[in-house]
């Protein structure tokens, strides 16, 4: 039986890609919590009209 070892450049990686998620998920979360539901709605609706998706 093998064993493979991570090296700690790949765990740095790793860490660094884990970091960077949860903090773009937090970002993601007090933004949508703190915004008003107008503005959430217009964005979303701006975006789907310049990727040219229908949505009335």
């Amino acid at each position: 039986m093998t064993t493979k070892t991570l090296t700690k450049s790949r765990i740095d990686t790793q860490i660094l890609g884990i970091t960077s998620t949860a903090l773009a998920g937090l970002f993601l979360l007090l933004i949508a919590g703190f915004a008003q539901a107008s503005v959430l709605h217009n964005g979303a609706h701006d975006t789907r009209h310049a990727i040219a998706f229908p949505c009335h």
